[in-house]
């Protein structure tokens, strides 16, 4: 690699974000978060705490939380507003259930798109008292107050690897101080179970075959201990600065990275496919390892991508999508049917887009069959269907030398990522 090659840093890990606010609220005295991305799905998470009466001091543009745990929770049904946030919605609603709280969970017609059932059944099945107030599996919920009893142990063995699950599931237990076990098939986000761990609470969990098990004790929130954090930057927001470098032929460093392998499973994609990386964990922070990552850009070539990677390349399969179409050969991307309940109906929205730029792909009910032109230079017009995650992918891949990409809604890049499209221009003209 380049030794002049450019160096930047990505805003806080959105993921970190949500349950740091979270956990601080049920934490005994003040919190302080440093390193929040101004993000409008992060954003969504503290509103819904304050309106839940939690003290939550973060300015505008400071990066900076100080959060307060209320002298007492409501009494009164609260309403809250998760915006176009499925972590918010979903990991509100096991902080909620394990608080024994009255309050409708909402969000926008985006977030009403999406599924509920996944975390309802299971908070059900703990005992907490929760309706879809509209339509069955979809936002908005209703949760009713306990009048008496608490939330019952669960034992619980998962059809899917959701760390938004899991961790709704978690928060519920750690609010009611229940005892809680739970299995994946397949190894999920494990950022819930190893802040909790830093800060104190008993808690053990670990892969365990081709799965995963975490099992956290009744005496959970009794140990918890406030945050004092300062997040690193987001993966997930630094895949597409990589790719806009890797795409535009240049070197590139992100700096202050989080590195935890549940989120770093694009890497070793990209490696497949001719990029060189470069890994350097420098500190154990909160828990997390975090360090830099380096590319450099080299000859591509088309990869296979099956079901047991796709939760760990969950919102970095887009960007992986835009490389295919400059790589040598066939990339093959299966058991990604999840794609379809996110922002957007991900795996349509890529076919799409990739054929108006000139790529020829095949959509499959699961996956996508991308036959990649390593000269091709895309050009066309990009529907990102509102999905930031769309218009991320086909930003870095406007980094192409002569690529002439016009995408139709810049703006809601907002929710993850603000300051993107400056940052994408500023990797794509950097030597």
């Amino acid at each position: 690699m380049n030794e002049k090659r450019s160096s930047v840093t990505v805003p806080g890990d959105k993921s970190i974000s949500h349950r740091a606010l979270m956990i601080a609220a049920l934490a005994p005295g003040r919190s302080t978060i440093e390193g929040l991305p101004e993000a409008g799905d992060v954003r969504s998470t503290a509103g819904a705490l304050v309106a839940m009466g939690v003290g939550v001091d973060w300015p505008a543009g400071s990066g900076r939380a100080v959060v307060d745990p209320p002298a007492g929770w409501p009494t009164a049904t609260v309403r809250l507003d998760c915006g176009n946030s499925g972590t918010s919605a979903r990991l509100l609603s096991g902080l909620i259930a394990g608080l024994g709280l009255s309050a409708r969970i909402d969000g926008d017609a985006s977030l009403r798109s999406r599924p509920m059932d996944r975390v309802v059944y299971p908070l059900q099945a703990m005992g907490a008292r929760i309706a879809y107030a509209e339509d069955d599996d979809r936002l908005p919920i209703d949760l009713e107050a306990r009048a008496s009893g608490g939330l019952r142990v669960l034992r619980y063995r998962a059809r899917i690897s959701s760390a938004q699950v899991k961790s709704a599931l978690v928060l519920a237990a750690l609010g009611e101080g229940v005892e809680f076990e739970m299995w994946e098939p397949g190894r999920s986000r494990d950022h819930t179970e190893r802040l909790l761990a830093h800060l104190g609470v008993p808690l053990s969990f670990a892969p365990e075959g081709q799965g995963a098990h975490l099992r956290l004790g009744s005496e959970g929130r009794a140990s918890l201990e406030p945050l004092d954090l300062r997040v690193p930057g987001d993966p997930s927001s630094a895949a597409f600065l990589l790719g806009a470098a890797l795409l535009g032929e240049r070197d590139l460093t992100v700096d202050d990275l989080l590195l935890n392998q549940t989120r770093t499973g694009f890497l070793e994609v990209l490696e497949r496919m001719g990029a060189e990386i470069e890994i350097d964990v420098g500190e154990d922070r909160a828990g997390e390892p975090v360090g830099s990552v380096s590319v450099g850009a080299g000859p591509y070539q088309g990869v296979r991508i099956g079901a047991d990677q796709i939760p760990l390349l969950i919102d970095e399969i887009p960007l992986i999508a835009v490389l295919a179409i400059r790589a040598s050969g066939v990339t093959e991307i299966s058991g990604a049917a999840e794609l379809r309940l996110k922002e957007s109906d991900r795996l349509s929205a890529l076919a799409e887009n990739l054929k108006a730029v000139g790529a020829t792909v095949e959509e499959r009910p699961d996956g996508l069959v991308i036959h990649g032109t390593p000269r091709l230079i895309p050009r066309g017009v990009v529907r990102t269907r509102g999905d930031h995650r769309i218009a991320m992918a086909f930003g870095s891949l406007a980094s192409v030398q002569g690529a002439e990409i016009v995408t139709d809604d810049r703006e809601c890049v907002a929710v993850s990522y603000p300051t993107f499209w400056d940052d994408c221009a500023a990797v794509s003209t950097n030597r």
